[in-house]
């Protein structure tokens, strides 16, 4: 690991709502230093979103002890199990689900990343670059010759059938987010790169990869999210189902076609807007997540607009975390605000650079690559 710089980030400064969102996501955390579903399950991807905001927010302890609980359950192979705990589990630290996802393993780059920007530690980046390294890796075994990476690998070891528009941005962002940290660790991984550049071509131009999942609202705006598009590219999908997806005042619709709006989906637009520039429309919308507040700080999951009346009736941790990050991202109280604008290494997706695989014209491909071992 490279030598550590002696300037550190100043100490985040979250307002006092959003600190007393935090630690509303911390009072849910157990010894072990898990972060549950209100059901009692874990999810390793909502786990890292949480550890990332509590940080955000200066709560150090709890966020290091969330980082513990990926380092101690990561099993051998780098995946982790789908569900820990909760009522399909013999106990709350059992396995309840023992296949795995690719975008749940990614994301601890995602969050490695993060705490480095939000803390400066390089130590830390240090002690989880091996869990990083070996979640990457195992990911990578899932990833198609065209680019795409299949959503899971069953309890039995068998790859998905199919690939996730969302699943495969969130994976986008933690590919560039790792390949920082390989930078930092003075290891290069060039196979990790073409991967990237694979996966941003086939998010950005090959929407026929992946499974019709329209109906929701992440596949709408994950690929500005995860950074296959920005720009003027990325304002147009904005744009283009924004009439399908929001319900004005009350913010985004989870699902197109029923009348239920979801805080955590409204705060990843508000994420997305803000990586396009759109900062105005990005404040306009998060303006609405403020009436499902809980005097205890959390935020109620969603809210059945027709029925008037929260759904489901939970407050969850992951919701509250979405919250903080899109507060982040607006006011910038953390050295992490711009963790989903400023995507490391993010360049706009161009020519295939494996044109055989994805089926694109060979004369607009800028190199002819063979993909190595992984």
């Amino acid at each position: 690991m490279r030598s550590a710089d002696p300037s550190r980030p100043a100490r985040p400064t979250p307002p006092l709502d959003m600190l007393r969102t935090a630690r509303s996501i911390a009072a849910t955390q157990s010894p072990s230093g898990a972060i549950r579903w209100p059901d009692g399950h874990v999810d390793p991807w909502d786990h890292v979103e949480c550890a990332m905001a509590l940080s955000a927010c200066g709560l150090a302890l709890p966020a290091r002890r969330a980082y513990r609980w990926m380092v101690d359950t990561q099993r051998r192979d780098g995946s982790w199990p789908r569900t820990t705990g909760g009522p399909d589990a013999t106990g709350p630290d059992a396995v309840a689900d023992q296949a795995a996802e690719g975008h749940h393993a990614a994301y601890i780059a995602v969050g490695v990343w993060h705490e480095y920007l939000v803390t400066g530690d390089r130590a830390f980046a240090t002690l989880m670059w091996p869990t990083v390294r070996a979640a990457i890796d195992w990911m990578l075994e899932l990833q198609t010759p065209r680019g795409e990476v299949a959503w899971e690998r069953d309890a039995a070891g068998r790859p998905g059938e199919f690939a996730l528009l969302s699943g495969c941005s969130s994976i986008l962002q933690a590919l560039r987010c790792a390949l920082a940290l390989a930078e930092l660790a003075d290891e290069p991984e060039p196979d990790w790169e073409l991967a990237a550049d694979l996966l941003g071509h086939v998010l950005a131009s090959h929407p026929e990869a992946f499974a019709d999942k329209s109906r929701f609202a992440m596949d709408w705006y994950y690929p500005v999210l995860g950074g296959a598009l920005r720009d003027s590219a990325g304002a147009e999908l904005l744009a283009g189902g924004w009439d399908t997806f929001i319900v004005p005042r009350l913010g985004v619709r989870c699902v197109s076609d029923q009348p239920w709006v979801t805080v955590a989906e409204t705060c990843e637009l508000v994420l997305s807007l803000d990586a396009c520039g759109q900062r105005e429309r990005a404040a306009e919308v998060f303006a609405t997540v403020r009436r499902l507040r809980h005097q205890d700080g959390s935020y109620w999951t969603g809210w059945q607009y027709v029925n008037e009346e929260y759904f489901p009736e939970e407050r969850s941790a992951w919701t509250s975390a979405a919250v903080i990050l899109a507060a982040d991202a607006l006011t910038g109280f953390s050295a992490g605000a711009g963790i989903f604008r400023d995507i490391p290494g993010h360049i706009a997706p161009g020519p295939p650079v494996d044109p055989e695989s994805c089926g694109c014209d060979p004369d607009s491909a800028s190199t002819a690559i063979t993909l190595g071992q992984r």
